[in-house]
């Protein structure tokens, strides 16, 4: 029970920490932030998800007037627990990558540090950039912002022997 609350809190952590970090970076342009409450619908498979943090460039699209299912997203993040990595890692950005908006596919884990960022390639591909270290950042090209991973895991409980990132 405790280890289950600790992921919880730590997810959630992570989950504000990121859209805190990427949120203040986004303030001046053209680009939107959104929470886990905006869905997003896959097309291809009629599926719909609630990534952890979503970003569009420009003015978002959405499925109805309802406002609240997002088409555009240039950038998606998923803060990974060990129930849903397999499914976020796997069938989930199979699910993303069919939409052609998305550029960026970034995977945070939540029991270590360790950020796993996913770049659409102009031939299709995609290119894996990742770090594991607090002293490391990544480039989130499509939204124009620069991730520390000292900041994305600030006060992050990670439950290993009580470690607490400061």
């Amino acid at each position: 029970m405790f280890a289950l609350s600790g992921r919880r809190q730590a997810h959630n952590r992570l989950a504000f920490n990121l859209i805190s970090a990427i949120g203040a970076q986004l303030r001046r342009g053209s680009r939107q932030g959104y929470t886990s409450d905006m869905r997003v619908h896959i097309p291809a498979t009629g599926l719909y998800t609630y990534p952890d943090v979503t970003v569009v460039c420009g003015e978002p699209q959405f499925l109805d007037d309802t406002r609240d299912t997002l088409l555009n997203p240039i950038l998606i993040v998923e803060v990974l627990s060990p129930s849903t990595e397999p499914y976020d890692r796997g069938r989930k950005f199979e699910h993303y990558r069919s939409v052609p908006s998305v550029s960026e596919y970034l995977l945070v884990s939540s029991d270590r540090v360790s950020a796993e960022l996913f770049t659409r390639q102009p031939g299709g591909g995609w290119l894996l950039t990742a770090a594991g270290r607090l002293e490391d950042s990544l480039e989130l090209h499509s939204t124009g912002c620069r991730l520390a991973l000292a900041d994305v895991y600030e006060k992050v409980d990670l439950d290993i022997s009580g470690v607490l990132v400061p």
